[in-house]
């Protein structure tokens, strides 16, 4: 059965999400979103969903901090993080590229990537473009850490980092990523080709899991009709969905 990239990029991140009570996603992340509210539908209620600076979708009257206080109370099960750059150490950077702080290229910024990647329970890293300009050696910032030293406190960190081409499980004691699958039409050479930092391989790497009709009729109904309230740029584009609803805001937890 046909599928957009998106529908399977979406349906892996469910998985990864798995039963998690509360996940936070940020403001420009259409494709975790809707993960998260795919799982909401298939379970009947969960898991609980904060989108960050989005109106209807924010529980929070005070803006960020409120997630803030959340993670460090270990409220967050799940965040997600991108980057420009992402490391084989799981180091992010949104600062710029270039010897700091002389970047040649300079980015949004950090913000509160450190904070959360400490505090939330799971960290889910995430970026579409998989190439070597991207998935680097050694990030030129480290913007938020993927391991700490023995000693430092630390809750949460990278569950896995997913990528447009393949899906790797983050290795924790060895500090190093596993590649656990790749997507159809890509190939472990592809990867290998396209990827900066060294990662562990197993001899035979399966293709990441298709979503199946069920899934499909799930993500392009109701999931469709609640994405198009916060991101209706995305949910015309994947869907051709428009939105229809007036969502009510939500309860502050």
């Amino acid at each position: 059965m046909s599928y957009a990239r998106e529908e399977l990029l979406a349906f892996t991140l469910a998985r990864l999400i798995g039963d998690a009570r509360h996940v936070a996603v940020g403001a420009a992340s259409p494709i975790p979103a809707t993960a998260a509210f795919f799982l909401r539908a298939k379970n009947g209620g969960l898991p609980r969903i904060s989108l960050l600076q989005r109106r209807r979708g924010n529980p929070f009257t005070d803006g960020s901090r409120e997630l803030f206080d959340l993670a460090g109370q270990g409220r967050i099960d799940v965040f997600f993080l991108g980057g420009a750059q992402i490391d084989g150490e799981a180091n992010i950077n949104l600062v710029g590229t270039g010897k700091y702080p002389r970047t040649q290229a300079r980015f949004p910024g950090s913000f509160g990537s450190a904070f959360m990647y400490f505090t939330a329970k799971r960290t889910i890293l995430f970026r579409e473009e998989h190439s070597a300009r991207v998935l680097v050696p050694r990030v030129d910032f480290i913007s938020a850490p993927g391991w700490s030293e023995p000693g430092v406190w630390r809750r949460g960190g990278p569950q896995a980092l997913l990528t447009g081409k393949a899906l790797f499980a983050w290795q924790r004691g060895k500090r190093r990523f596993l590649l656990e699958s790749v997507h159809p039409g890509h190939t472990v050479e592809e990867i290998r080709e396209n990827t900066g930092f060294e990662f562990d391989c197993a001899a035979a790497v399966p293709a990441t899991p298709e979503p199946d009709a069920a899934a499909l009729a799930l993500l392009r109904g109701t999931v469709a009709q609640e994405i198009a309230a916060d991101y209706p740029e995305f949910a015309r584009r994947v869907w051709g969905v428009e939105d229809s609803t007036t969502r009510p805001i939500a309860s502050t937890p």
